[in-house]
Order: C-alpha cells, then structure tokens, then sequence
C-alpha cells in the first residue's frame, strides 16, 4: 500500500511534550461517509424467493453442462460462459469433470482444432483449471517463415481469444511471447475503429485480460457482451444476474457489519493524517475471495488489512524514529501492558491491532484451529519490522540498492503477510503444512509480492517524494544502473510480466499446496492489476476505484 500527496509538516504536542515537526500526506477523506451502515437494517428474508429461483436455474444449467457432448465445442463456450458470467463456483465439480476429460483427449482435439478460435479457448480453459497443456499447437498458425499467419489478422473473434490464451503462459513459451506481441498489435487498430462489432471487447482486454482480472468484476462488464450475443442461453444469463444480486445483498451485510466496527474505532477522527479506507480494503477482500463459503476469512482478512493500511500511514507519514522504534517492540512483546510505553495516538492503534487478534483467537478456539493465529501474528511481526526498516532508512536519507530494498519492500508490500492470513479464516482444506509453506516464501507468493511492490512504486513514486519518503524501487533502480526512469519503467514492467509467469507456473498441477489456496495468492495480484495499474487506486480512492466499488457493492444488475 503506498501513498502519496505532498508536504505539510505540522506541529503537534503529544501528552504536553515539546512540538513535533511531523509529516502530513493530506490525504482525501473516505468518499462513503455511513453509506453502508444502512445496508444491515435492510437485509431481510426476502431473498428467499431470489434463491429459489437461482436453485432452479442452477439446475437448468447443470443439465446442460451434463447433456453437452463431451469435447465439443457447445461445451467449450458454455464452460467459458459459466466462467467468464461468475457462476463457476456452483459448478466446480461438473466442470473439473468436463475439462479432465478434455485434457484426455487434448492431443487429438488440437490436432482438430483448425480455427485459432477454438484452439485458444481450449488452450486456455485448461491451463486455467491447472493442466499442463502444450502451447505447441499454435505452430499450425505460423507460416513457413516460423511468423503467425497475416491472414489471421482479420478474424478478430480469434485474435481475442488467442490474446487471452497467452497470458496463462509460463517461463520458455516463446511462441505465446510472439502471439501476444502479434495480437496486441493488431487488436490495437481494431479497437480504434468502433464500427467492428468486436471493438469494445477488444478494447477492453487490451486494459484487462481475464486471467489478471477479478472474477465478479469480470463477470459485470460481460453480461452486457454475453447478452448481445444472439445465441446466448436465457436461463444461464438470468441465473448470472441473480446471482450476481443474492451475492451483492450478502457483501452488502457484510460490510455494514464491518463499517460499524470501524466507524466505532473512530480512526478517521483520533488517527486524521492515516487514510480512512475501510470499503476500499474490503473490496481488497472480495477480490481474494468473494463466495459465500469465505465469509469469515473475508472478515478475518479485512480487518487485518484495514489495521496494517493504518499502521503503515503510522510508519510512513507521522511517527519519528524513536515512536517507531517503541512500536515495533510492542509489536514484537505482543501484549497489552506493552501499550504504556507509547505516545497516545499510537495506543489506539496498538489495542485495536491486539484487539483483532484477540478476536482471531476466539473465533479460531472454537473451531479447533488455534494453531493458525500463531502463524497470522508471526506475519504481522515480520510486517512491522519491515515497516522499521524503511523507517530508518528514511531517517538517513538512505537510497538502498536494489536487492537491499526489495529484500525489505518485498515484506513491506504486505503481500506474504496477507497471502498468510487469507488463509486463517478458510476452511479444511488448510493444514498446519500451507502455513510453513507460504512461510517458507515459495515463488508463488514472492512473484505476487513482486507485482504489488513493482506495480505500486511505479505509480505512486512521485506523490510520495514529494512529501519525502523511502526511496522507492524506482528511485533505487535508476540511481544503481545510472537508467533513466522510462528504462526503469520498462525493466520493472519485464519483471511483473515474469512474475506472471511464475504466478501461472505456480498454478499447474500438481500444485505444491491445494488449488483452493493456490488461488487467494493468485487473486491477491489480480487486485494489484486492477487497483494499480494506472494509478495508485487505493490512496486516490475518488478516481478509478469509486467506479469498480459502485458497480460491486451499489449497483444491482438490472434482470
């Protein structure tokens, strides 16, 4: 989480002490207010009628995934909807069904498969679903000169779907590194021309493939494409529709519930120069998982994220050294008697932090899983001891090298610390073996820290300098190699596209830990694509983010 904005330093008196010349991000206040406070009173029962309906149609739609020939293309484009319309979770076991059957047979359909269309989607369906499918049937669509086809330039539909295939690629997939380069250029003059039907999904794929795009966001912006689309199915469309609304009305709740604790830590008032972004971080959430299912771990990790947001502005803006240092021990003794050594804005913070955990515990005890509250507060730990890291770094105008910097940044983008405490709140499917894994920082986890740290400093370095801040990534870089700041922004945006690629590596079976968990860590850089792309989302929350949230959370999808 970065943040940025410009110099204020201001004086403060802290318990009748002399005044404290601090730095002041000036940041915007929360753009909700108490909007979804309302939200609790207005959840009722009257959502029966809506789930009635949706077991219906739910059972329309498996009798169709069932009945489809196996390996057809009928059942390649209804997988896909299902998918691509955010209904997949409802029928994961039908379709690792369909899909283990279609790896079966993979070799012989490819050999098949003589449209680009087809071959992309099926090439792409199942490297979503984990299998480890060969990238080298797109060599039929080279010429004899090893170059793609000019003549597949004019079939944009397969262009498209070629261009989605090739951001599931891995490490040594040339010929997916061509067919990118190939299809993004073509697409690009495509988009430009908003007489080809196409044009507003291309458009919109150039700024957002699926594989780096979040689900349910996802599926908002294609019910309007899937229902364009003349052979569309009517009881798949409406179903995806009041899903989409049963779903909203739960989050709904679930942020009123979450906004009513926030608003009674009263931070936008005690903590003023910290930012208030509490809608923001569980949007975060729902981004790492938003079926029913995880309704605990959404709350569990929300909550972890809203305090670590504070608690960076702590390090990051207001605090001196020597506040800092006394936080982080009280950090590292983790007890509520640690809480009379610190200045009063920071006792706040230190108890509501504890307070958090405490709450972990209980709801942990009762099911039995104690043991994950360890790890959680291990990460946290790691997390402020970066945090103090920077902060002296800071101190003394230090601009690390780059492995200096990203070996504490990579910490300090929070990504190994919530990709841990995603999975606290899960369900069996986690063991005591996932927490020494994600421990034992596998690559999965790292390549998702790269894009957030790389991703972040690239477009918040700036705002944050100018108020005096660590170093970034991009200020390190450029200082070491002598490289001016686009060749920095080129070089970092090469490793985010390699950390994909070890995302997607990461994700082929057999995967090192359950695909269920593979995947928090895979959406949690999904985020950072959205959120980040462009601009820093979360700090300026009134620009980019606005829009998504009120789509999500707001918005009902009109049946």
């Amino acid at each position: 989480m970065s943040v940025q904005s410009s110099v204020v330093l201001l004086a403060q008196s802290q318990n009748a002490t002399p005044a404290v010349a601090r730095r002041c991000a000036n940041y915007h206040p929360s753009i909700w207010g108490d909007r979804f406070l309302s939200y609790a009173s207005e959840f009722t029962n009257a959502n029966t009628y809506l789930e009635q309906q949706v077991q219906q149609l739910k059972g329309e739609v498996r009798k169709l995934l069932i009945t489809a020939a196996d390996d057809s293309e009928q059942k390649l484009h209804l997988i896909d909807a299902i998918q691509r319309l955010g209904l997949a979770y409802h029928f994961e076991s039908e379709i690792d069904e369909a899909l283990q059957h279609m790896f079966d047979g993979y070799v012989i359909s490819a050999e098949k498969d003589d449209d680009v269309y087809t071959a992309s989607l099926r090439f792409r369906l199942l490297r979503q679903q984990g299998y480890n499918v060969s990238c080298d049937v797109f060599n039929k669509f080279k010429n004899s000169e090893g170059n793609f086809k000019e003549s597949l330039s004019s079939d944009v539909r397969g262009m498209l779907s070629l261009y989605e295939a090739t951001h599931l690629r891995v490490h040594g997939e040339d010929i997916l590194d061509a067919a990118l380069a190939f299809c993004t250029t073509h697409l690009r003059s495509v988009a430009k021309y908003s007489s080809n039907p196409l044009a507003e999904q291309v458009d919109h794929a150039l700024k957002q493939p699926i594989r780096k795009g979040l689900p349910r966001l996802e599926a908002r912006h294609y019910f309007s494409i899937y229902q364009a689309d003349d052979s569309h199915n009517k009881a798949l469309l409406k179903l995806a529709k009041l899903d989409f609304n049963l779903l909203q009305k739960l989050h709904q709740k679930e942020l009123s519930d979450i906004a009513a604790w926030w608003k009674d830590l009263d931070f936008a008032h005690k903590l003023p120069f910290a930012r208030d972004r509490v809608v923001e971080c569980y949007f975060w959430i729902l981004g790492v998982y938003f079926e029913p299912q995880f309704f605990l771990a959404r709350r569990i990790l929300t909550k972890v994220i809203s305090m670590t947001s504070i608690i960076d502005d702590i390090y990051d803006v207001y605090g001196t050294l020597e506040e800092l240092e006394l936080f982080t021990e009280a950090v590292e003794r983790w007890d509520i008697s640690a809480i009379d050594q610190l200045p009063e804005y920071m006792r706040v913070c230190y108890r509501a932090l504890l307070d958090v955990y405490s709450e972990i515990e209980e709801e942990m005890a009762k099911k039995g899983r104690s043991y994950r509250v360890y790890y959680a507060k291990e990460a946290m730990k790691n997390q402020v001891r970066a945090y103090h890291e920077e902060a002296k770094w800071l101190q003394v105008q230090q601009i690390p090298t780059m492995e200096e910097y990203m070996h504490v940044a990579l910490v300090t983008s929070a990504y190994s610390m919530l990709a841990t405490t995603s999975f606290v709140g899960m369900g069996d499917a986690v063991t005591e073996e996932t927490f020494d894994w994600v421990f034992s920082q596998p690559k999965i986890v790292r390549a998702s820290a790269i894009v957030c740290r790389l991703m972040d400093d690239m477009v918040s370095h700036k705002f944050e300098q100018k108020r005096g801040h660590v170093a970034s990534a991009v200020e390190c870089y450029m200082k070491q190699h002598g490289a001016s700041e686009q060749e920095t922004h080129e070089e970092f945006n090469k490793q985010v596209r390699d950390a994909w690629k070890d995302i997607n590596e990461e994700c082929l079976m057999p995967t090192a830990v359950p695909m269920t968990i593979v995947t928090r860590v895979l959406n949690l850089a999904r985020v950072i694509d959205v959120v980040y792309k462009n601009e820093d989302g979360y700090t300026h929350s009134e620009t980019i983010l606005k829009d998504i949230i009120t789509s999500m959370l707001i918005d009902a999808v009109p049946i």
